[in-house]
């Protein structure tokens, strides 16, 4: 079964147990920062996976770690670590956010822009490109990109809406080039 495929099933499980407990929105913060935390410290994920290591002190160094975190988050961490699978602790937390994401009738947005954009703004946007998504609300981060010229670039989910003007003469450019492909 593929990694993905892996990490799709725990985290309907976990999201299964969220949704009994009334705790969606909790394990989704757990899972976000266990994330963050593996992708900031790589070697984590190499003592975590490394077959030397006993399953007993891997497990008090997640407790360690972890040991805030809801019990459903650490048991399926322990879990992950009996089956050998904690290397899928990040696809298997972005899968639960897609879950709850669909749950919530929620999506996630990047707005990317030249300066920090005002709450004011970040809301405009929201309810704007909500309906565009086709979700009930998003939530919006704003990421500042110097290389945008000005104007806006959206990501929401695989799509993007660029209005930037970079993305403009970038389209311009490959227009003009077309002209001169087809007179030459």
């Amino acid at each position: 079964m593929s990694q993905s495929a892996v990490s799709k099933r725990y985290a309907a499980a976990l999201f299964d147990i969220a949704l009994e407990s009334k705790l969606v929105g909790e394990i989704e913060e757990e899972l976000t920062v266990v994330k963050q935390l593996f992708s900031e410290h790589k070697k984590l994920i190499a003592v975590l996976s490394h077959p030397k290591v006993p399953s007993e002190k891997k497990k008090q160094i997640l407790k360690d770690s972890f040991g805030s975190a809801s019990t459903a988050v650490l048991n399926t961490l322990y879990l992950l670590i009996d089956r050998s699978r904690i290397s899928i602790v990040p696809d298997l937390a972005d899968e639960y956010v897609k879950m709850a994401n669909r749950h919530r009738q929620t999506e996630d947005a990047v707005v990317y822009s030249v300066k920090p954009l005002s709450e004011e703004e970040m809301t405009s946007f929201s309810q704007v490109f909500a309906k565009k998504a086709g979700a009930a609300s998003l939530r919006v981060k704003n990421e500042v990109d110097p290389d945008l010229i000005g104007g806006v670039k959206i990501r929401i989910g695989n799509r993007i809406y660029d209005g930037s003007v970079s993305g403009k003469l970038a389209r311009i450019e490959r227009q003009l080039a077309g002209e001169n492909r087809k007179k030459g």
